[in-house]
């Protein structure tokens, strides 16, 4: 079953992007599993433009995941070839031939490396199929030059919306503009990325810091997330840059012309991690977790992992009930330094417990109005350190549960 009702939290439409000289983007409607609209992506990039990406490490990994980790040790791209309905995962010979016959066919059309084709695939996991429906579409595929919207519509599979987000910063002095869109719905905790993410920039940026920067921008994006604790095996992020901005050279990671660059691919990136949890299956409402007070940052990500994958909270907070022992009881499971002692538990910046105990004057009604709305504030210190972290999650609803006991018919 597709969802199709839109999400209560979608915004109010897909936005504005701008062009990324460089970059053309191809669709095509093949209805390999969902019908009127574009299923078939082929992102084409300059020749020469530096590619970075981060990808799922989940260890039943798709094939097309497997062939990217191969194809970024060259650093450079012509294409991302991307198909929805059908993740071609866990099909054994099947996969890896559905794969390499993309990567055959558009190298072929491109007149490029193989290792220059970077496909990612999703959906349905076990069904094996072929590559021919697709790699046939190709002349009619590059012959249909499409816009953001349709290519962030191509990638979608339980999307009730399309994702897209940009931004522009300068880079000693010259500008450049980042734009890139992404999909993501269910079987959300991205252990690197999420499910699908493609992101575009015109700067001139070498792999190995492009590599970098992704890297770190997606620990505070895409890696910042959950939705019900699931890691895909197809997850990708991919980015692309393109050097058609003609910026002068940085010297590296920490050459400070980048700094504007590396705030706006985070921005970019968070907004189309957050679209992603507004879009979680059946979700009516956007938590934000923030942990202070641990030890470590890892320490403060785990526990607030541990706070926004907890079904307990999500459905306590689904059912608008202002339940916090459900909290207490997520940081105490989660295996970090803490001590009931030490632990203060907040809500919509309302202490509720302290030093042990709940607060002598607790007023539950602030703390119950808080939850009905759609935007939920959750914060915990764990009184030990200076180890910070935030996550962000929706609520789980019966909505969830339809969505996914019926995903196959």
């Amino acid at each position: 079953m597709v969802a199709t009702s839109l999400s209560p939290l979608a915004p109010a439409g897909f936005p504005d992007l701008p062009a990324i000289p460089g970059v053309k983007l191809h669709t095509v409607t093949l209805g390999i599993r969902y019908k009127g609209r574009p299923d078939v992506l082929l992102a084409e990039l300059e020749p020469g433009t530096q590619v970075a990406g981060v990808f799922t490490t989940s260890t039943t990994a798709s094939a097309a995941v497997r062939w990217g980790r191969e194809a970024l040790k060259g650093g450079t791209g012509r294409a991302f070839f991307v198909n929805a309905g059908n993740s071609v995962a866990f099909t054994g010979k099947a996969g890896e031939k559905f794969v390499a016959d993309k990567v055959e066919a558009a190298a072929k059309a491109l007149g490029c490396n193989k290792t220059e084709i970077f496909t990612a695939s999703t959906g349905v996991i076990g069904e094996p199929t072929t590559a021919n429906r697709i790699t046939d579409a190709l002349p009619d595929l590059l012959a249909n030059d499409a816009g953001w919207l349709d290519a962030a519509k191509a990638i979608m599979t339980t999307d009730t919306f399309p994702k897209g987000a940009s931004a522009t910063t300068t880079i000693h002095g010259a500008k450049v503009t980042i734009a890139g869109f992404a999909k993501g719905s269910g079987m959300i905790e991205p252990n690197m990325a999420t499910m699908l993410g493609f992101i575009f920039t015109d700067a001139a940026v070498p792999h190995a810091v492009l590599q970098s920067l992704l890297a770190d921008c997606t620990n505070r994006s895409f890696n910042a997330i959950t939705v019900d604790s699931d890691t895909s095996t197809s997850d990708t992020v991919l980015l692309a840059a393109t050097g058609k901005a003609g910026n002068a050279a940085v010297t590296g990671i920490d050459d400070p012309a980048l700094t504007g660059f590396k705030t706006a691919l985070e921005d970019v990136m968070r907004d189309l991690a957050h679209q992603v949890v507004r879009d979680g299956e059946g979700a009516s409402k956007f938590i934000t977790v923030n942990v202070t007070g641990a030890i470590s940052e890892a320490e403060a990500k785990i526990t607030a992992k541990a706070i926004a994958n907890s079904p307990l909270v999500k459905t306590a907070i689904a059912g608008e009930d202002a339940n916090w022992g459900r909290i207490v009881m997520a940081v105490g499971k989660c295996g970090v330094q803490a001590d009931p002692n030490k632990l203060t538990v907040s809500i919509g910046g309302i202490v509720l417990a302290k030093n042990g105990e709940r607060v002598a004057d607790y007023d539950e009604a602030p703390v119950a109005a808080h939850i009905k709305g759609q935007y939920i504030d959750i914060d915990v210190d764990l009184g030990f350190g200076d180890g910070t972290a935030t996550v962000w999650t929706c609520d789980l609803t019966h909505g969830y549960i339809s969505i996914n006991a019926d995903y196959r018919s």
